[in-house]
């Protein structure tokens, strides 16, 4: 004799089976929505890393004093600076963001090496004079920097001479505009005076050159145009292909937990 299940019992047990899919199906949804979160949060940083950082910079003839330490940043221009027997200046052409972030001269300001040849004179002062006119890839366009790339000399000037006269007693001829902001020594450049330039990243942190009291080759870390464009490993800046599977593993899980959902509603 077949026994059969009353009509309240059946209708019990489809409704447990009812809570438990909708609870699996809701499992599955919470997941689900975890990895799709996941995957645009990994998106939007991967985005956001490989996006360069724009920053403004300006191509000028940076001013250096020497202090205890090595080149320190002058508070005020040459024109105005007046420099003491014995003392050490420098200038360095070169693009940069703000004082904090503006090239060194890449030579150490060594004032008994530059002046040893030197004697003091009564009534004169010996200011030693460094000058670096910078890279390659901080020329304007069209032009190059003059070689050697670092010029020293130390002139004997009057003793209330600004740092400008001891300037040009080493590099002449200079330029300046209406401003009186110093913008061409011995020439160089042409034309152009602090003028604002485009700069990505790191391009407006490059290095500070030798400091070994030789005449160096300072460096910057400006990328070209390919390698800006390419970023590191060769990377073209999109998703890369292993959070695109990634993304695809999750949206299959997903799927698949919502045909064992309705497998199990049937």
């Amino acid at each position: 004799m077949t026994r059969r299940l009353s009509p309240v019992r059946d209708r019990g047990n489809r409704g447990v089976r009812g809570v438990r899919s909708t609870r699996a199906a809701t499992r599955v949804r919470t997941a689900l929505a975890a990895g799709l979160l996941a995957l645009l949060s990994a998106v939007t940083v991967t985005v956001a890393v490989a996006a360069p950082a724009q920053a403004a910079g300006y191509r000028y003839w940076s001013y250096w004093e020497a202090g205890k330490t090595g080149w320190g940043f002058a508070a005020q221009g040459p024109a105005t600076a007046r420099p003491a027997d014995g003392d050490v200046i420098g200038f360095r052409f070169a693009v940069s963001a703000d004082s904090a972030d503006a090239k060194k001269p890449s030579t150490a300001p060594n004032f008994r090496q530059l002046c040893a040849d030197v004697p003091e004179k009564a009534g004169s002062k010996r200011v030693a004079v460094v000058i670096d006119f910078g890279t390659a890839q901080d020329a304007p366009s069209g032009e190059t920097p003059p070689q050697p790339m670092v010029r020293t000399g130390c002139p004997l000037v009057r003793e209330d001479a600004s740092a400008a006269e001891a300037l040009a007693g080493v590099a002449k001829p200079l330029r300046y505009d209406a401003n009186a902001l110093l913008c061409g020594i011995a020439g160089y450049p042409a034309k152009g005076c602090g003028e604002q330039v485009a700069v990505t990243g790191s391009d407006a942190q490059g290095t500070e050159g030798t400091q070994d009291g030789q005449d160096g080759q300072g460096k910057t870390e400006q990328a070209g145009p390919a390698e800006k464009s390419a970023g590191s490993g060769g990377s073209s800046g999109g998703p890369s292909v292993g959070l695109v599977a990634g993304g695809a593993a999750v949206l299959a899980l997903g799927a698949a937990g919502v045909w064992q959902a309705r497998r199990r509603r049937g």
